[in-house]
């Protein structure tokens, strides 16, 4: 029985990929007049902001954990 459940989710999820269009429009014009770059730069700025801001908490959180080994 999870066989073939497993079977008929695979199966759903490779027919909806067969409905996409390939036809972006949006995506083409940004190419097309050289924005996509800019779009692609302000993704990558959030990205690494996001991945700094991840590393300085678990920076914090290990200085913390570090004092709380030594108090005990």
């Amino acid at each position: 029985m999870k066989k073939i459940f497993f079977s008929l989710i695979l199966l759903m999820a490779a027919l909806q990929l067969f409905a996409q269009d390939n036809g972006v429009e949006m995506a083409d014009s940004l190419r097309s007049s050289g924005k996509i770059y800019v779009v692609v730069i302000c993704i990558v700025i959030i990205l690494v902001g996001l991945l700094a801001y991840l590393f300085s908490i678990d920076k914090r959180l290990k200085k913390i954990e570090k004092e709380n080994q030594i108090k005990e």
